[in-house]
């Protein structure tokens, strides 16, 4: 731990902007601390990002500001730049994905390669950054390994997203997903290990678990303790829906066969991420059968922090 540089966190709530932010901090060494911001209420958030209102900010931003700022997703722009004008540029700026501003406002933007976005400071990833490292995989499984160990191998994790504004997840989607994977386990004669989200749906979850009902599976209902990580860990293979890039990149950081359940939406930059991952043979279509392979990990989140901490102390040091 970097205990002399001080982080904050910057998102509006949503969770996937807020793990990557974290997770770049945890990679880097940082102590860091989470900040969330509001978006403006109409009309003014429908005005480009650089004109939104920053005085409801003031209660939730203020001194002493800190050494690096990560922010993530369009909301918490307006913040980020609130902070880069009261610290009279003092505080290095990170941003994770498209700024909705120009490159330059910020020291470093961090874009998956599926964007267009380029320039001199910004930095090209192959996934999303993330959160799970060999040492969360090892922790998890060793906390969680009990929870599972009745069930027969081999274990397929199976990471359910939902709807969109790309995608459907429909209860015909769910009961695809569903005989696709009994269909899978009548040729491993292994089981499943099932978690949904907040996207899924309760029709449709309840749709999915019922379809499953006669072959052996662990089904996490939200309830207790999140098993994710868990799940990742204790996996020997891993399906996963194809709307979520960064479940797809968590997955693909464990170095196990991770297979791409295709829900059908036609988006351009999220076809381009699947191509370029199963291009370079990290992930394969899932169709009923589970497939095994190897692959090098994308290590995305430790190479990111790494040029992220060498700027900021190329830019202290200037």
């Amino acid at each position: 731990m970097i205990q002399d540089i001080t982080c904050w966190c910057l998102t509006e709530g949503v969770a996937g902007a807020e793990n990557q932010c974290i997770g770049l901090a945890e990679a880097m060494g940082l102590r860091w601390e989470i900040r969330r911001v509001p978006r403006p209420s109409f009309p003014f958030e429908y005005l480009p990002v650089t004109l939104w209102p920053t005085q409801a900010l003031k209660s939730r931003l203020s001194s002493p500001w800190p050494d690096i700022l990560i922010s993530s997703g369009r909301g918490s722009v307006a913040g980020a730049l609130a902070v880069r004008r009261a610290s009279a540029g003092k505080t290095f700026m990170v941003h994770i994905q498209k700024p909705y501003a120009h490159s330059s406002l910020f020291d470093l933007v961090v874009v998956p390669q599926h964007d267009s976005l380029r320039g001199h400071n910004v930095l090209v990833t192959k996934t999303a950054l993330h959160r799970v490292t060999q040492r969360t995989l090892a922790e998890a499984a060793q906390h969680f390994g009990t929870r599972l160990s009745h069930l027969p191998r081999p274990l397929i994790t199976v990471l359910v997203g939902g709807s969109t504004k790309y995608h459907n997840f429909s209860l015909h989607t769910a009961h695809r997903l569903a005989d696709q994977l009994i269909a899978a386990l009548h040729g491993s004669h292994g089981s499943l290990a099932v978690t949904t989200s907040r996207r899924t749906g309760e029709e449709n979850t309840l749709g999915l678990r019922e379809r499953l009902r006669g072959v052996p599976h662990f089904f996490w209902d939200g309830n207790g303790e999140n098993p994710y990580h868990g799940l990742l860990a204790l996996a020997d293979a891993i399906v996963v829906t194809s709307d979520s890039v960064t479940m797809v990149s968590e997955a693909c950081a464990t170095g196990k066969p991770v297979h791409i359940f295709d829900m059908g939406a036609r988006h351009r930059k999220l076809h381009q991420f699947h191509a370029k991952l199963m291009a370079d043979r990290v992930t394969r279509s899932f169709a009923g059968k589970v497939e095994r392979w190897s692959y090098n990990p994308p290590n995305e989140t430790e190479k990111i922090a790494g040029m992220v901490l060498a700027q900021f102390r190329r830019t202290r040091a200037g």
